[in-house]
């Protein structure tokens, strides 16, 4: 199956599919991809604001909007007014996009070994969010590079052309951060599949594939110790997720329309 344009629909159409190929991935992997003593577990990659709003709502001090509008409903001649009806009186309103938050709820696949559950590597997807300001995408890649510091392998899937923050691609961002030399993303090719392979302290391999919008994906290695790994099946995976796909969004994505 080709890889689709995904700019053709919303964060959150790309977000459910997100959820779906982690989901065909840890199945895979754990299906008898990978070898005794491995596994493949996905889990919620939390912002930084994440966990203090868990805490307020384990501890019930965060408010509930529902119930403050309900409140304010029925306060005839209050001071209260209502933003749709009555818009605040400014020069400029501006409003966040969807991508963001859905980039903070996005998950990703850590590999670990039975013996103490430790993380050997990660898969991680990249979501329309992580590129969609600096401080996301700067965030993204710094935490990137801090897991390759740290000794973990490491596997990106990034169907995202370049944008203004990552003009030289997802791996010319994060390989000079490594220790790397420059690296600029292929006009032809612009979407990115980068594995990481960490030989010792310091010292990284990376394999880089660019691919384009209707190229198969082909099998990328991952990573489970040095100079050994197993390859990672994206294109069934793939197959799988997009098969949850809702038909009213498939005919969008598979349109012959070119997209904005």
């Amino acid at each position: 199956m080709p890889v689709h344009d995904w700019k053709r629909v919303t964060a959150g159409t790309f977000h459910a599919f997100h959820v779906a190929w982690i989901a065909e991935i840890q199945r895979t992997l754990n299906g008898g991809l990978l070898p005794q003593g491995y596994y493949a577990l996905a889990e919620q990659v939390a912002g930084e604001i994440v966990p203090d709003v868990l805490t307020l709502q384990q501890t019930g001090s965060a408010f509930q909007p529902d119930v403050l509008r309900d409140e304010f409903r029925g306060c005839a001649g209050a001071a209260v007014l209502t933003a749709t009806k009555a818009p605040p009186r400014v020069s400029v309103t501006a409003t966040t996009t969807e991508a963001i938050p859905l980039a903070r709820l996005r998950r990703r696949i850590t590999i670990r070994h039975a013996s103490g559950d430790g993380i050997v590597a990660l898969i991680e997807i990249v979501s329309p969010g992580n590129k969609e300001s600096k401080p996301m995408f700067v965030a993204f890649i710094e935490k990137a590079a801090a897991a390759l510091q740290q000794g973990y392998h490491l596997l990106i899937l990034d169907l995202w052309p370049p944008g203004p923050f990552d003009a030289s691609g997802i791996h010319g961002a994060l390989w000079p951060l490594v220790g790397g030399s420059d690296y600029c993303a292929r006009a032809d090719r612009p979407l990115t599949l980068a594995a990481y392979e960490v030989r010792a302290p310091g010292f990284v391999t990376a394999y880089v594939e660019p691919i384009g919008v209707g190229a198969q994906l082909p099998e990328m290695p991952l990573f489970l110790a040095p100079e050994h790994y197993i390859n990672a099946p994206l294109e069934r995976t793939y197959t799988l997720a997009w098969e949850g796909v809702p038909e009213r969004w498939r005919r969008v994505i598979e349109s012959s329309a070119p997209s904005s």
